[in-house]
């Protein structure tokens, strides 16, 4: 059986004017669009104040306390936790 998403993936090839210039940053701070900002993009301004504040805490040296290696370690276990496949 396969489960209906609850929320729709907004994608970035179907946006205009803002938001494609926000997935276009997204691009460029993260090297991709993961399916978290695809979901968030149905709130524009909140995801837009998101963006800066999400890559921060994703680089190393940028402000944070803890080494890439176990910021990927504490999302791997993360998402094996909640039945992730990705």
């Amino acid at each position: 059986m396969t489960e209906k998403a609850r929320v729709s993936l907004i994608e970035p090839e179907n946006t205009t004017g803002i938001m494609s210039l926000y997935f276009k940053a997204v691009e460029k701070f993260l090297n991709r669009v993961p399916n978290s900002r695809k979901i968030s993009a149905h709130t524009p301004m909140v995801t837009m104040l998101m963006l800066p504040f999400s890559a921060t805490l994703q680089r190393e040296g940028a402000g944070g306390l803890l080494s890439n290696k176990i910021k990927e370690i504490a999302i791997i276990k993360t998402s094996h936790l909640n039945g992730c496949a990705y």
